[in-house]
C-alpha cells in the first residue's frame, strides 16, 4: 500500500479497527459463477480502508489480479443478488458494479496491501477458507448422496412426465378412431360434411400422410396444411402440372414441404393416414358434389405404394 493509501486508512472514523472484530467473515463470502468470493467493499472493511483506495491499490498492481484472482460483477449479476445494493441497502440503485475476489486474490491482497491491518486480516481470512474447505471435504460423502437422490427422483419424474404424455396420446387416439367412420356414404350437396371428413383424417395424423390422387389443385393443398407440423406428407398423382408445380412452390414459401411423385398407374383415390389406408370414391378437391363412398380398408399401406 503507497504512503496515501495508509494515510488515508489512518484517517477513517475512530473505532473503525476495533469494529472489524466483530464483523462475520463467514457472511461476507458469497458464492458468484460457482466460486466463493468476497467483495471489494466488505474486504475494505476489515481492512479498515475505504473500497476506493483498495481499488486504486488493485489497479496499479493489476497484472498480480487475472481473471481467477479477481473479476468485476455484471450489471445482471448484481441485479440478481440481494447482496450488491448501494451501502448494503435492500432497494437502492448501484452505483458501481463492484469486484469480486477468490481466496487467490485475497491472498495476493497481502503483497499489495502492506499494513498490519491488512496482513492480520489475511490471515485470518486464510483460516476461515480453509475451514469451509475442510467442511466441504467432511461432508462430502453426504452432498454426493443428496446429488444421487436428487437426480434419482428428477429421473423418476421425467418417467412420469413421459409415461403421462404416451397415456393421453393412447386417449387421443382413441377418441380421434372413435370419432372418424370406417365407411358411409356422402351424397350431392355434401360438400362442407365430406370437407370436414377429410380434414379429420388429415389433424388425426401423427407421423404420415400419403394422398394418392390424380386430380390436385391448391384446395387440396389448403386441406394438407391441417396437418400437424411435424407430419410427413407425400402426394401420388399421374403428373405434375406447371399450375401445380407453382403451387407447391408458394405453398413451400408458407406450409411444411409436400413431397410429390409422379406415377400413372393409379385409377381410384387413397387417403394413407399413419399406415391406415382409406378408399375414397371421388378427388379431396370434388368432395361432395356428387354422390360417393369411402370406406377403410383392412390391407397394409405397402399393398397399395
Amino acid at each position: 500500500m503507497s504512503r496515501e493509501d495508509l494515510i488515508a486508512a489512518d484517517t477513517l472514523p475512530p473505532g473503525t479497527r476495533e469494529e472489524n472484530s466483530s464483523v462475520s467473515i463467514e457472511s461476507m463470502i458469497i458464492t458468484v459463477r460457482d466460486r466463493q468470493v468476497i467483495l471489494d467493499r466488505d474486504l475494505a472493511k476489515l481492512y479498515g480502508v475505504e473500497t476506493k483506495v483498495l481499488n486504486q491499490a488493485v489497479k496499479r498492481n493489476i497484472e498480480r489480479f487475472p481473471e481467477d484472482f479477481m473479476f468485476q460483477l455484471s450489471m445482471d449479476e448484481c441485479s440478481r443478488s440481494q447482496f450488491v445494493t448501494l451501502n448494503g441497502k435492500r432497494g437502492q440503485n448501484i452505483k458501481y458494479l463492484p469486484y469480486a475476489f477468490t481466496e487467490n486474490g485475497i491472498a495476493m491482497l497481502s503483497s499489495v496491501l502492506r499494513s498490519p491491518v491488512a496482513i492480520a486480516t489475511n490471515i485470518q481470512i486464510m483460516r476461515i477458507f480453509t475451514k469451509l474447505r475442510q467442511a466441504i471435504s467432511a461432508n462430502g460423502p453426504v452432498l454426493r448422496r443428496l446429488e444421487l437422490v436428487e437426480f434419482h427422483h428428477l429421473a423418476l419424474l421425467q418417467n412420469q412426465l413421459e409415461l403421462n404424455k404416451q397415456v393421453a396420446e393412447i386417449f387421443n387416439r382413441l377418441d380421434q378412431e372413435k370419432n372418424i367412420p370406417i365407411q358411409g356414404v356422402f351424397y350431392e350437396g355434401q360438400i362442407f360434411d365430406a370437407y370436414t371428413f377429410a380434414s379429420d383424417l388429415i389433424k388425426s395424423a401423427t407421423e404420415s400422410i400419403v394422398l394418392i390422387d390424380n386430380y390436385i389443385d391448391e384446395s387440396v393443398l389448403l386441406m394438407l396444411a391441417k396437418r400437424r407440423e411435424d407430419v410427413r406428407a407425400m402426394i401420388v398423382t399421374r403428373k405434375i402440372t406447371d399450375t401445380l408445380r407453382l403451387d407447391l412452390e408458394r405453398y413451400r414459401q408458407q406450409y411444411p414441404p409436400i413431397e410429390v411423385q409422379e406415377r400413372p398407374d393409379y385409377h381410384d383415390r387413397f387417403l394413407i393416414i399413419d399406415g391406415t389406408v382409406y378408399h375414397l370414391g371421388a378427388s379431396l378437391k370434388d368432395l361432395g358434389k356428387r354422390l360417393f363412398a369411402f370406406s377403410k380398408l383392412e390391407l397394409p399401406a405397402r399393398k397399395i405404394l
